[in-house]
Formats: C-alpha cells, sequence, structure tokens
C-alpha cells in the first residue's frame, strides 16, 4: 500500500493549517505549526506572491492530507463525485469522511486517521461481524463498526478513548464506548464534516 513516509509536521506547516496528523500532539504548545508558523525549508519565511493556481492547488493538497490519500487516489474519487448527482465538491467530501478509517478516527477509537488506517490494516476492525482490513472501506447507513474482542487491550485505542472528549463524536454516529462499537446513523452532511477545507476551490483546480 503506497503511502506518505515523511514527516507529517512538514505538511501542516506547508497548507498552514493544523490537518491533525499527530494526534494529541496537535492540541498541545509542542505542535509544530505553533513554534514555526511559515512553511518548512530554507525559503520558508520569505514573502511569496500566492497566484490562483497555487491557492487551488493548496485547497487540494490540504484535503488529500487531512485524510490521507495519494494523487492517483485522490483522482478516482473527484471522477466518482462529478458522475454523482449532488454538488460535486459536497460529494466528494462524504465520499472521503465515509472512509473506514476515517470513521474509526471519527468514533474515537484512534487518535489520528493514520493511526485508524494502521489499525485496519492489521484485522482489529470489524464491520457487521465481518473483519474489514481495507482502510478505504466504504460505510453505509446502519452498518455496525467494532474493534475486534482480542484487541481491546490495545495501548493505542485506550490512549484515544482518553482523548476521545476533545474532538467529539459527530452526531452521524452513535457510539458505545464501553463496548468499542459504533453505528453509522445517516450520511455525513457537509455542515457535520468540520475540515478547513473550501471544496469549491479543488472543483475548480479539476476543471482547469
Amino acid at each position: 500500500m503506497a503511502r506518505y513516509r515523511g514527516a507529517v509536521c512538514r505538511l501542516c506547516r506547508r497548507e498552514g493549517a493544523k490537518l491533525f496528523l499527530k494526534g494529541e500532539r496537535c492540541f498541545t504548545d509542542k505542535c509544530a505549526l505553533e513554534r514555526r508558523p511559515y512553511p518548512p525549508g530554507q525559503h520558508g519565511q520569505m514573502r511569496t506572491k500566492k497566484t490562483e493556481y497555487g491557492l487551488l492547488l493548496r485547497e487540494k493538497q490540504k484535503l488529500k492530507r487531512i485524510y490521507g490519500v495519494l494523487e492517483k487516489q485522490f483522482r478516482r474519487y473527484f471522477a466518482e463525485a462529478e458522475r454523482r448527482k449532488g454538488v460535486t465538491g459536497e460529494t466528494l467530501l462524504v465520499l472521503l469522511e465515509r472512509r473506514l478509517d476515517n470513521v474509526i478516527y471519527r468514533m474515537g477509537f484512534a487518535n489520528s486517521r493514520n493511526q485508524a488506517r494502521q489499525l485496519v490494516r492489521h484485522g482489529h476492525v470489524m464491520v457487521n461481524g465481518r473483519k474489514v482490513d481495507i482502510p478505504s472501506y466504504q460505510v453505509k447507513v446502519g452498518d455496525v463498526i467494532k474493534i475486534r474482542e482480542k484487541s481491546r487491550e490495545i495501548p493505542l485505542i485506550k490512549e484515544a478513548l482518553e482523548g476521545r472528549a476533545r474532538r467529539g463524536v459527530p452526531s452521524w454516529l452513535e457510539v458505545d464506548a464501553e463496548r468499542l462499537e459504533g453505528k453509522i446513523k445517516a450520511m455525513p452532511t457537509r455542515e457535520e464534516i468540520a475540515i478547513p477545507v473550501q471544496e469549491q476551490l479543488i472543483v475548480e483546480f479539476y476543471s482547469k
């Protein structure tokens, strides 16, 4: 599985926004963006003029990095969003939000989407009673998602549950923290997807 293996704090600094790629660390004063609020590299502190294309590109890169998706896969999501009825930008966000690794993160069973992806890939997650190890699996309304019985003592999961209250759980999800189980109550709406992205700029980027 291809994935980004570099320093994730550089990504937040590049985008100039907290992408919450390091879980609880992002809420502390150790956050790299708090300490160095400028782009990485030797020219990071220089003033640069932003072009229209640059603004569109940064918005697309920001969304990719929030969900941990690489370019080829992201294009497939966008193509799928274009084919479906409705507003393309909002449909794109809903498709990304329905990824199993994102749902595990939203339910509070992992501190970051990267940790959630690891839990899924290692077979610690079940959907409707069956093990699913595909992070990009698209959940549906009514799906019951839980951590496998033998995986419930994993320190990573316990640590994530302690910080769950800080992030909160979206209203389209129902979570039983004691049973490490959750249910998809409804499909997420744009208002419930709290990420700092202007999706219309991404649509404009791919329209050029």
